[in-house]
């Protein structure tokens, strides 16, 4: 409840660094040209260095740093899923639904994950490395699972 509500009062506090950061989510021209592997579901994703002087958000950097990798992360999947899914239009994504995430120096292994497109969550897994002040995602890695039945929402903190 506790993890809930911290995410709750960043989502109203930071709404709008959160949404500048979903946009950020884009990839740079750089970016487009990165290593991209395919396999059924799973998404694989190396970002190449960027030359540019990337965007900071002054809000995010005063964010502990495992809440600034989980959100940068979960950006970086809605921002991914909306763009390889084109019946998908993320608008939230949630680490911790299922299963805990892992979280490292500065990474975050979420495979009990969950994103809403279009008013339905869905599983979703996601591997993500990002550089050490968590600001920029280096790799990403996903895996989208089924929807989520409704009935379940509740159980697992998914708002409609």
């Amino acid at each position: 409840m506790k993890r809930l509500l911290q995410t709750l009062l960043l989502s109203t506090l930071l709404l709008p660094a959160f949404v500048a950061l979903s946009l950020a989510a884009l990839p740079t021209p750089a970016e487009a040209a990165h290593k991209h592997t395919h396999s059924k579901k799973s998404h694989s994703h190396t970002a190449q260095p960027d030359n540019g002087q990337p965007k900071r958000d002054a809000a995010m950097l005063h964010v502990d740093l495992p809440t600034r990798i989980e959100q940068r992360c979960n950006a970086r999947a809605m921002g991914t899923v909306g763009r390889e899914h084109a019946d998908m239009q993320p608008e939230e994504a949630v680490a911790y639904a299922f299963a805990d995430p892992q979280l490292g120096e500065a990474s975050i292994t979420a495979p009990g994950a969950a994103i809403r497109s279009h008013g339905h969550w869905y599983h979703l897994s996601y591997t993500c490395h990002t550089s050490a002040d968590g600001m920029d995602v280096d790799t990403f890695s996903y895996t989208l699972g089924e929807e989520v039945p409704r009935d379940e929402w509740s159980a697992h903190s998914l708002v409609p």
